[in-house]
C-alpha cells in the first residue's frame, strides 16, 4: 500500500471548519510527527490516571472526508484525513498507542453513514474489550448514540446471524467486519436489545460496554453543550479531554484528565510551533508575548508560526491562563473570537451565550426533557430586535412522546436572559431597546438536517460543529421551516 508521502503532494492545503465556513491551511510532515508524539504522551498520561487503561480496547469514531484538488492539482482534504491516510495512523506501533475495536479500512471508509454503522457494529460485538469510547469531539459522540438509538435492532440482527447488512456495501468494510462477526451469536443480539429496549438510555454506554473506564472527546468551547448530554449516556463514568489541537498546529494537552469537564485547562506544549499570544485588551490590544511572558488570569489570542509555512498567524482562539505545569502556561478555552450576538450595543459572546444556555438547560432536569442542540441569531425584523435560540428537543424516555411544558419553556427563557450580561441586561430591562428572549423549538433531527447542509458545503463530519451563533441564510431557512413551537420571556431580567 502507497505511503502517504507517495500519495500527496509534498505540502497539501487541509482544510478546517470554523462555524461552517471553509479555510485553507497548508500542512507538511511536520504536522504528522506532531500529532503522534501527542496521541503517545496523551495516552500515557492516561494510563498513570486510570488504572486498566491499556488493558482493553478503545471504540474511537473515526472518520475521513473525501478529498478535492484544486484547480492546480493540490489535494484539499480534512487535516484528520491527512492523518488517517499516513503511515504515523496504519503503523501504530508505540506502546502507548491503545488498540481500536474498528479495523483501519472502516475509518477510512469515504460514506460516514457506513463507517458509522461498522464501528457500532465492531464495538457491540467486542463489548467486552471495550475500556474505554472515544471520538474527536462530543458532538461526534452525541450523535454515535442517536444513531445506535435508530439501528440498534438492524445491528442487532447483524450480530443474531453474522451477516453484515447488504446498504454496507463498502467491500473493504463489509470483508472486516465479517471477519470480527465471526459465528451467529443470539445471546450476545439479546442481551444488546434487552438494554436497548429499556425505557431510558440513561447510562447506556456502562450497560453495553460494562468494562469502560472513561468516555474521551473534546468538551470544551463550543462542545460544553453537550457536556450534560454525554453525563446522561455515561453517568458515572469520567468525561476526559485530554488534547488541544487544530489544523494550525498542536497546542497542548490535559495533565489533569480526571478533572470536572468545565475545569479543563491544557498545557501547552513549547516545541510543536512558535507561539505568540496577543492580549486581548480593549487598552492596548496589540501587545503581543511570548509564551513564558503570559500572565495568570490575563486573556490571550494564540498567534502561531509553524514550520508548514504559517507565520503569526491568528488562530481566533480567545484563551486564559490559569496556572503552570513546571514553567508550561495552562490555559483554559474561552470562546472563538468574533462569534457574538449583537442588537444595540452590547456585545453576547459565545461563552456568555453557552453558560446561559447551561443554566437554562438546568430548569429542564426535573422534566422529561432533554437539550441536545441548539444555535441563536439576533433578530433584527421585530421592533424591538431579539435574540431567538433554537432548541432541539428529546425526551428521556424514549417511549414517550414529546411533551412540550408551556411553563417550563417560558422559565427558560428568562433563564437564558438573566444569565446574560450585564449590558444587555440594561438594554433589555431599562432602555427597552431589546424586545424578549425568544427560544424555538424545532423538530427532532433539524440539526442533523443543517449538518448535512454544512458538510454539502464542504465541511467535514468529524470537525463539524454546530455554530453557536448562526449567520448563513440558508442553514436559518432550514431551522425556520422545522420550528413546532415558539416561546418568549414573560419578564425583563434584573438589571444588576
Amino acid at each position: 500500500m502507497e505511503s502517504l508521502q507517495t500519495s500527496y503532494p509534498p505540502n497539501p492545503l487541509l482544510d478546517s471548519p470554523v462555524g461552517g465556513k471553509q479555510k485553507l491551511l497548508p500542512l507538511n510532515m511536520n504536522f504528522l510527527e506532531n500529532i503522534k508524539f501527542l496521541r503517545n504522551i496523551c495516552a500515557f498520561v492516561i494510563c498513570r490516571h486510570i488504572d486498566g487503561a491499556e488493558q482493553g480496547k478503545v471504540m474511537k469514531f473515526a472518520f475521513i472526508k473525501p478529498e478535492s484538488t484544486t484547480p492546480s492539482g493540490l489535494l484539499v482534504g480534512a487535516a484528520s484525513t491527512y492523518f488517517y491516510k499516513s503511515d504515523h495512523f496504519r503503523n501504530q506501533t508505540s506502546n502507548f498507542d491503545f488498540a481500536c475495536t474498528s479495523p483501519t479500512e472502516i475509518v477510512l471508509c469515504r460514506d460516514n453513514k457506513q463507517s458509522m454503522y461498522c464501528h457500532l457494529l465492531c464495538g457491540l460485538v467486542q463489548r467486552e474489550e471495550v475500556v474505554s469510547v472515544s471520538a474527536a469531539f462530543a458532538s461526534t459522540l452525541v450523535r454515535a448514540i442517536n444513531f445506535l438509538e435508530e439501528y440498534w435492532k438492524e445491528l442487532c440482527s447483524n450480530i443474531r446471524m453474522a451477516q453484515v447488512s447488504e446498504w454496507i456495501e463498502d467491500t473493504s468494510c463489509r470483508n472486516c467486519v465479517s471477519e470480527i462477526l465471526g459465528e451467529p451469536n443470539p445471546e450476545l443480539a439479546n442481551l444488546i436489545e434487552q438494554e436497548c429496549n429499556q425505557i431510558s438510555w440513561g447510562g447506556i454506554i456502562s450497560r453495553l460496554w460494562p468494562n469502560t473506564k472513561f468516555v474521551e472527546c473534546i468538551v470544551t468551547g463550543q462542545m460544553t453543550q453537550y457536556i450534560s448530554t454525554l453525563e446522561f449516556y455515561s453517568k458515572e463514568l469520567p468525561i476526559v479531554s485530554m488534547n488541544y489541537l487544530a489544523s494550525e498546529a498542536v497546542f497542548g494537552m490535559n495533565m489533569n484528565p480526571l478533572c470536572k469537564p468545565q475545569d479543563v485547562s491544557y498545557t501547552f506544549i513549547p516545541n510543536m510551533a512558535y507561539f505568540e499570544f496577543l492580549l486581548v485588551d480593549e487598552v492596548n490590544e496589540l501587545k503581543i508575548v511570548d509564551l513564558v511572558d503570559v500572565k495568570l488570569g490575563c486573556y490571550y489570542e494564540t498567534l502561531v508560526t509553524s514550520y508548514a509555512g504559517l507565520y503569526r498567524y491568528r488562530v481566533g482562539d480567545i484563551l486564559q491562563v490559569t496556572g503552570f505545569y513546571n514553567n508550561a502556561p495552562q490555559f483554559r478555552f474561552v470562546r472563538r473570537k468574533d462569534v457574538a450576538l449583537s442588537i444595540d450595543v452590547e456585545t453576547t459572546t459565545e461563552e456568555e451565550l453557552l453558560k446561559a444556555v447551561t443554566h437554562a438547560r438546568m430548569v429542564l432536569e426535573s422534566s422529561d426533557l432533554m437539550l441536545t442542540d441548539f444555535t441563536c441569531y439576533a433578530d433584527i425584523s421585530t421592533k424591538p430586535g431579539h435574540y431567538v435560540i433554537y432548541w432541539e428537543l428529546k425526551a428521556k424516555n424514549k417511549n414517550k412522546i414529546l411533551e412540550l411544558d408551556d411553563k417550563l419553556l417560558t422559565e427558560c427563557c428568562y433563564k437564558v436572559e438573566e444569565n446574560l450580561g450585564i449590558r444587555y441586561r440594561k438594554l433589555r430591562s431599562k432602555e427597552g431597546s431589546i424586545g424578549a428572549l425568544e427560544i424555538r423549538v424545532v423538530q427532532p433531527g433539524t440539526f442533523d438536517s443543517v449538518m448535512n447542509f454544512f458538510i454539502s458545503q464542504g465541511a467535514s463530519f468529524v470537525q463539524y460543529k454546530t455554530p453557536v451563533c448562526l449567520k448563513s441564510s440558508d442553514a436559518l431557512a432550514n431551522l425556520e421551516s422545522n420550528v413546532l413551537t415558539r416561546y418568549f420571556s414573560d419578564k425583563p431580567p434584573p438589571p444588576l
